[in-house]
């Protein structure tokens, strides 16, 4: 995948991979062996049928592979950015066995960003619409579950309204994922296609404020909700100093950045420490995205402090090399200890400890063991947790019969979705924890099919 320069992109918000040309696209396209037992599908969540996609790309039909994309998947333009794709369908390619395999995320993005250049329609947008059932559902989120569901049971012919907390849809695709990654006019021309289905979306409701689950039940007179709410509540590690000023959970650092377009100020008018020594405790996608944005902003110095080796590290491989390339200093087998702040409560420095790596923990990978007197301190000014994040407590709160388990994860059926609770089904990271785009828009769209079939039973109004 052709991308810019490091040194220009390292304090650029501009989109990092060029992505491909026609000639490259069918080049890559013409790879795939076109295998009979097409094992690339069963690694796909929403169950796309991609060697027809690949072929079709093979032979020109770019119009073609997009409608073959469309039949499963609402967001091909972010799905073919963000997913990780080598632990899913490219995964299972028979052609990997032996050689690399076939590009299927790339592909995918090339026929999605093809389509809007060309404003093309899926064939199937141009069907006749749906009959419309008389039946209602509410979706509480607008991320990637919530955005998959609104569509599915769109088209069934069921009316339907994705309730947003906050002012623009679209979840961690428009407040998590940085716009170098994933630039905002995509999500926005992807969510746009939910609307020519007739989807109506409030934003600035807050489900268990504004309305409670119940009253959009009792008083708005819903025949069934799909909770799709994310988990977004941040965690910070017990230790000294979390509460300094210039010490920030990476939920709002990048919603601050990414949502409220701090990059941008004062022309939006959001402000955000811009550290010149900035530290980045994880190391998932999250914890890459935000030291990537940290160097943007204009940090002279941007840590990574993560407490395994880079091979038990979670971030996509790609994610890292292209944090190497722009300038991100990894602070392997460290964890930080505490940090100190000045006479001002503003933080100054991180003290930290180096790590080896024990026996394997109940994830499977190997437990970080501190090493005795190993101590040192870094000097910073800005320090970002990106350690994890868990469920929001307000509709669990506010809903006392909808169960939940540890962590508040909403408990439900791992292939409907549904709950104990009647007529409320949920799924994504609400019920999984922090996961996929495309494992959230799986779930998605098993409980559409589930939540369509309860709709069908129920007694006539």
């Amino acid at each position: 995948m052709p991308t810019v320069d490091p040194s220009v992109r390292r304090r650029s918000f501009d989109e990092v991979a060029s992505g491909y040309s026609l000639e490259l696209a069918r080049q890559e396209a013409e790879r795939c062996i076109q295998c009979k037992n097409r094992p690339c599908i069963e690694g796909c969540p929403v169950e796309i049928d991609i060697p027809t996609f690949v072929r079709k790309v093979a032979e020109g039909d770019l119009a073609g592979a997009y409608t073959t994309l469309s039949d499963k998947n609402l967001l091909p333009a972010i799905c073919g950015r963000v997913c990780p794709q080598e632990d899913q369908c490219e995964k299972l390619c028979t052609l990997g066995v032996r050689f690399e395999p076939v590009a299927i995320g790339r592909l995918e993005r090339f026929v999605a960003d093809f389509a809007g250049a060309m404003n093309l329609v899926a064939a199937e947008s141009t069907a006749e619409t749906p009959v419309p059932t008389g039946r209602s559902v509410a979706i509480v989120g607008s991320g990637p579950a919530g955005l998959t569901v609104a569509a599915d049971l769109a088209k069934l012919g069921h009316r339907v309204t994705i309730f947003e907390a906050l002012h623009k849809p679209g979840g961690v695709l428009i407040y998590g994922i940085p716009e170098f990654r994933l630039p905002k006019a995509i999500v926005e021309r992807e969510i746009h296609k939910l609307t020519t289905l007739g989807v109506e979306i409030k934003t600035n409701h807050i489900i268990g404020r504004t309305f409670t689950v119940d009253e959009l039940f009792d008083e708005l007179h819903y025949d069934a909700m799909f909770i799709a709410t994310g988990a977004g509540l941040p965690y910070f590690p017990s230790i000294p100093g979390v509460n300094l000023v210039g010490v920030y959970s990476a939920n709002e650092y990048l919603t601050r950045s990414n949502l409220m377009k701090a990059y941008r100020f004062p022309e939006h008018d959001t402000p955000i420490v811009r550290g010149r020594h900035v530290a980045v405790v994880g190391g998932g996608n999250t914890a890459m995205d935000s030291v990537r944005t940290a160097l943007r902003l204009g940090a002279e110095h941007a840590y990574l402090v993560y407490r395994r080796s880079r091979d038990e590290m979670p971030a996509r491989a790609e994610e890292v090399e292209h944090a190497e390339e722009e300038g991100v200093e990894l602070l392997l087998l460290t964890a930080p200890s505490a940090l100190a702040g000045d006479e001002r409560s503003r933080v100054r420095a991180m003290t930290c400890v180096r790590m080896e790596l024990g026996e394997p923990d109940a994830s499977g990978r190997r437990s970080p063991i501190p090493l005795a007197g190993s101590d040192f301190s870094i000097d910073v000014d800005t320090v970002v947790f990106a350690v994890g994040q868990g469920a929001n407590p307000l509709i669990r709160s506010t809903t006392p019969d909808l169960p939940v388990r540890k962590g508040g994860y909403i408990v439900a059926d791992a292939s409907t979705g549904a709950t104990s609770k009647a007529g409320v089904f949920a799924g994504g990271d609400i019920v999984t924890g922090g996961a996929t785009v495309i494992s959230a828009m799986g779930a998605g769209r098993r409980a559409a099919r589930a939540i369509d079939a309860y709709l069908r039973e129920l007694p006539t109004h």
